[in-house]
């Protein structure tokens, strides 16, 4: 397993607790946090500032050009020992030249390095770029903004690849595997359905969630005609675009602009952009920019000094150093600030501490009340920072105004992830009920849950529903098309359809935030590769026939997002609420297994229906539940949906539920 590039959506397990003595000696470190780390322009020239506080002498090498040449100017440092910092200025404003940091340590100069700040670079981003900001605004960039959120309940996240969005012949997009893909109005399938941004806007997603976005480290810029693919989870400059979605990686202000491009475009359309981000570890250990800049200090280490590796890429960044937390929160703000991100999703969060990512949301809440931050509650590895610091999903509840990813509920529904034949409820999986119910209450208490049976947590770890996401699949392990073909082999595939209605059903009328993969509304696949983050475009972009192939489908994952946007009662904000407002109805699921029914109740949330009933059936036969007497509307049923006018209406009583189906019923 190439691990390097790989983002694990895997299962916590408990670590032992361990402490590095190697990592000591960092605590005393100087620290710096000014807004002029590593160069500011201004009308008296441009500035250097590098902080490496055990350096003993650092320089910083001048180029005309971002990649080939040598340095036309070498400019000495000198040191602040108070701030463990280098600085130096020229009298001119350098726009449109590039340049590198050295620094000597024990009579050895190392090798050169953009800095971990660099904010522009150029091709394959080996030399920072000195550009004016300002030149890459869109017109309009100066009102530009996401959209309002309320409440994370309210955000409805769709997750996508910038490749994956638009390779395929079948998108109709010109700016293909570019940023510029989603500014694209118009476009269309070979049948003449929407593809691209209008297809996200028809769907009714609030958010997308696009896979790593700054400059990463395996993809040659220099030769895109190779196509080479990746997910991006290779980290090389953290505070610059990747060059390969820009349709000139050669001109630094091309990929910032089409970046904003993009976002400006989303914006536009009534969505908003999280971003991946992935500051857990570096591409590379010595030669990270980190380990060229202040060897030692930005990575963990075990006690004999090697590299600790809790992402199982190698190395782990130290969070709870203060340069380094100082980082995370300033380059959060610098993309929310800078590019207007709405969001960002943290890879293997719990690698940071709990007290970073808090001051993280505290400082983004600042720029934006609406930004959304959550991330993967859980490592690959050890680590040597303590269990009860790490930001684990059991510790969410540590944490303000940040959610975490429920592998409950994913793992419950469609089956484990680490056994592609394994079930799920959602697929005729006995002895998952407790815990898909765990999924339903977005782990909070609830007198009807007994958490003692969860598969995954054995406590109600959320104290609110905000700090919860449900899925049942994302761009790791097998995506739900493959999952299902895999551990329902044999089976009509109209039993797949049904199961995927189904499942996403649960995670669409489930309290929390709901989250989805791109394609899955299509019945995309990738051929059942499941870890696909250096497969071809053949394997990982979106077929945009199929939109036409399983219109049905797509119009039910439109259904229900409507459907949740509509009724409030499936976004309640407190736990309280949903202890006092959902109401699980009596099954005994050892003579009546993969049957869940339950109530919202009492307009729940302020929402216009006094009751909703919602029943899910996950058996492979049909069953069926017994309705309080009056009068419903029918609103979903055997793999059918309409929020607004319904299916019919029923009197309740007995009614009988299709194999691998939801039933959903309201009362005004």
């Amino acid at each position: 397993m190439a691990a390097a590039m790989l983002s694990c959506f895997v299962a916590p397990a408990l670590m032992a607790q361990t402490n590095s003595t190697y990592d000591a000696q960092f605590i005393d470190w100087p620290t710096y946090n000014g807004s002029d780390l590593e160069l500011s322009v201004d009308n008296s020239g441009t500035h250097f500032k590098l902080w490496s506080p055990k350096a003993k002498e650092a320089r910083v090498n001048l180029y005309e050009n971002g990649h080939t040449g040598k340095a036309y100017e070498v400019l000495p440092m000198k040191f602040n020992a108070a701030t463990g910092t280098w600085s130096v200025s020229f009298p001119q404003k350098l726009y449109g030249k590039f340049y590198t940091f050295q620094i000597n340590t024990d009579g050895t100069w190392l090798a050169e390095t953009p800095g971990v700040w660099a904010k522009a670079v150029g091709v394959n981003g080996n030399r920072a770029a000195i550009i004016d900001f300002s030149e890459t605004n869109p017109e309009g960039w100066a009102a530009d903004k996401g959209p309002e959120v309320k409440n994370f309940s309210d955000v409805i996240v769709y997750e996508m690849h910038h490749r994956d969005m638009s390779m395929h012949p079948s998108s109709g997009i010109a700016n293909k595997g570019k940023f510029l893909a989603l500014t694209e109005k118009g476009t269309t399938s070979p049948e003449g359905l929407k593809t691209g941004i209008d297809h996200l806007k028809q769907l009714g997603i609030t958010h997308v969630h696009i896979l790593p976005s700054y400059d990463y480290n395996s993809v040659d810029e220099m030769n895109l005609q190779d196509n080479t693919y990746n997910w991006g989870y290779d980290p090389l400059n953290y505070n610059a675009p990747e060059g390969s979605y820009s349709t000139n990686p050669s001109d630094p202000k091309a990929r910032v602009r089409e970046m904003k491009e993009m976002i400006k475009a989303l914006h536009d359309a009534g969505i908003g952009v999280i971003m991946d981000v992935v500051y857990n570890h570096t591409a590379t250990n010595d030669d990270s920019n980190f380990e060229l800049t202040a060897p030692g200090y930005y990575h963990r280490h075990r006690n004999d000094g090697s590299y600790s590796d809790a992402s199982g890429c190698g190395n782990e960044t130290a969070s709870d150093l203060q340069q380094m937390r100082d980082y995370i929160v300033n380059s959060t703000k610098y993309w929310a600030d800078e590019y207007h991100i709405d969001g960002f999703r943290f890879d293997l969060m719990a690698i940071h501490d709990t007290e970073t990512m808090n001051q993280v949301a505290a400082e983004l809440k600042k720029i934006n009340p609406s930004i959304f931050v959550y991330g993967e509650g859980w490592t690959a590895g050890d680590s040597p920072l303590q269990p009860e610091r790490r930001a684990l999903k059991e510790n969410v509840s540590k944490m303000t105004d940040i959610a975490v990813f429920s592998d409950d509920l994913r793992d419950a529904v469609k089956g484990h992830y680490t056994d592609a034949a394994d079930r799920g409820f959602a697929t005729g999986k006995p002895g998952n009920e407790e815990t898909v119910k765990i999924g339903i209450v977005a782990a909070t208490a609830h007198p009807q849950v007994d958490y003692k049976k969860g598969q995954n947590s054995k406590f109600p770890y959320a104290k609110s529903p905000e700090m919860i996401v449900n899925y049942v699949s994302c761009h790791d392990d097998l995506m739900l098309t493959d999952k299902l073909r895999k551990s329902m082999a044999g089976e009509p595939e109209e039993n797949m359809l049904a199961a995927d209605k189904l499942a996403q059903t649960i995670v669409f009328t489930s309290q929390g935030t709901p989250f989805m993969f791109a394609g899955e509304e299509i019945f995309r696949d990738k051929q059942g590769v499941h870890n696909s983050y250096k497969s071809p475009d053949s394997i990982n972009a979106i077929d945009w026939s199929k939109k036409a192939q399983y219109r049905d489908l797509f119009n039910y994952y439109q259904g229900l997002i409507a459907l949740r946007k509509a009724h409030p009662a499936f976004r309640m904000t407190t736990a309280a609420d949903i202890a006092k407002n959902l109401k699980f109805d009596k099954i005994d699921s050892s003579k009546t297994p993969n049957l869940i029914s339950y109530s919202l109740l009492n307009h729940a949330n302020g929402d216009e229906w006094e009751e909703i009933k919602v029943v899910f059936n996950g058996a492979s036969k049909a069953q069926t539940v017994d309705i309080k007497k009056g009068d419903w509307m029918i609103v979903a049923n055997d793999g059918q949906i309409d929020p607004e006018g319904g299916l019919g209406e029923t009197q309740g009583g007995k009614l009988t539920v299709a194999p691998y189906s939801a039933l959903i019923l309201a009362r005004r």
